[in-house]
């Protein structure tokens, strides 16, 4: 019976040791077609370059059919929402189209005023035409589905010569690659915040932004200067987490901020004991001194 006993242990622990060497080897397994990323989707990436510029001597041509620099459109005080895509894309380019304009239509803040909008296709065979009838698309659907004004100087739609769109999409870290067989573009989707002098100071990812997320990125690529001090002390209080992929609150900047309202408290507190003992003080002397008075004058 003994002898029975540990044979079954014996074979219990080479039956672990198997399931367990097995499971390791999946795992590995796993990880290794993870790391190795399928050939149509090379490339198709976004690199971050936080805090490099975008290089202001990019040629790029409006809706209006006018070639203009880059540069010209930094420096006027105010962030840029970029967005990299082309007019004809059958899907992904117009959701990321559609959700940027609802999320800016959240905003109490207007583009060409707070903010301006910048959207540059990557494919040189499109022409300013197209970018036209885009624009007209978005604007007449923006006024209709959110029922506010939009300055059409606000939104640029641009095309560029695919050395030129290639130079600003790798300035940014937007990769991208034309698929022959389909004809089409695979690229990733992704809103990018400039500095008003073109420092890339954020990235949005996905199709759609909260409210939240856009005006905190908006707010901190304009370094403040917009918003009221509310906005300013929740821009404070969330910082950006690049693995929630968007602002979360800051636990420690949150704490400093809770002791700062304290002290604050407590020293308001004071003041207003300090103030009620001193007019008490100067009501009981004068009360004194017309006492002494009344004394005096019989």
């Amino acid at each position: 019976m003994k002898n029975t006993t540990r044979i079954n242990r014996i074979l219990g622990l080479a039956l672990a040791s198997l399931a367990l060497v097995g499971g390791l080897s999946s795992v590995a397994f796993a990880q290794r077609a993870l790391d190795k990323a399928p050939d149509d989707l090379t490339g198709i990436d976004v690199t971050e370059h936080l805090g490099d510029f975008v290089p202001e001597d990019i040629k790029i041509v409006n809706e209006a059919g006018d070639t203009v620099l880059l540069g010209e459109m930094l420096h006027h005080d105010k962030p840029i929402i970029l967005t990299l895509g082309y007019y004809s894309c059958p899907m992904l380019c117009n959701l990321v189209f559609n959700g940027l304009s609802n999320s800016v239509a959240q905003l109490k803040w207007n583009a060409a005023n707070e903010f301006d909008m910048l959207t540059v296709s990557i494919s040189p065979t499109e022409t300013a035409e197209l970018a036209k009838a885009k624009k007209k698309n978005y604007l007449e659907d923006f006024e209709k589905n959110s029922g506010k004004k939009f300055d059409p100087a606000g939104w640029t739609f641009a095309v560029a010569e695919g050395d030129q769109s290639r130079a600003l999409a790798d300035a940014v870290g937007f990769g991208y690659r034309y698929d022959s067989s389909t004809q089409q573009y695979a690229h990733p989707a992704v809103t990018i915040i400039l500095t008003p002098e073109g420092m890339v100071s954020r990235y949005l990812y996905g199709i759609d932004h909260t409210r939240q997320n856009l005006k905190l990125a908006l707010l901190e690529a304009s370094e403040g200067k917009y918003g009221t001090t509310v906005d300013r002390i929740i821009l404070y209080c969330f910082q950006y987490d690049p693995d929630a992929k968007g602002y979360v609150l800051f636990a420690s900047n949150v704490m400093k901020l809770g002791g700062a309202m304290t002290v604050l408290a407590f020293g308001f507190f004071f003041m207003v004991m300090w103030l009620r003992k001193r007019a008490k003080r100067g009501g009981a002397s004068g009360a004194n001194s017309s006492g002494a008075n009344a004394i005096t004058s019989r």
